[in-house]
């Protein structure tokens, strides 16, 4: 089964010093080294920071857009891992290992690839 890891910190790269950023990205390196050879990797990417984004809206046909993530929160989406797992407690041991768990927090949702996904987490 298929797992999105969202991580989330309040403080990112870009914001820490240059050798606190590089041991964290080496840690990042190493951590995905561990879960390709382990066969739970299946995608992943860092973000740029959050006043990168723009968030926009459809209303009445109309796009607007506004600078900058929708929710004005501490922590902010930083990237994500794509993972394969056997079930939830599998996914949650993988992500626990993510780098930015330590410093922020990892959000763990099934994809919903499909009706037979849906019928084994009981939502159909």
């Amino acid at each position: 089964m298929k797992y999105l890891c969202l991580i989330c910190a309040e403080k990112v790269m870009e914001q820490m010093s240059k050798g606190v950023a590089e041991q964290h990205f080496q840690e990042y390196t190493e951590f995905t080294d561990a879960i390709r050879t382990s066969g739970h990797y299946l995608g992943c990417n860092r973000l740029l920071p959050p006043n990168a984004a723009i968030t926009l809206r459809v209303r009445n046909g109309q796009v607007m857009t506004t600078d900058g993530p929708y929710a004005e929160t501490k922590e902010q989406l930083g990237g994500y891992y794509l993972i394969e797992a056997r079930d939830l407690n599998e996914a949650i041991q993988v992500a626990s290992r993510i780098p930015g768990a330590k410093i922020g927090c990892v959000e763990v949702r099934p994809v919903a690839e499909d009706k037979r996904t849906l019928e084994a987490l009981g939502f159909i």
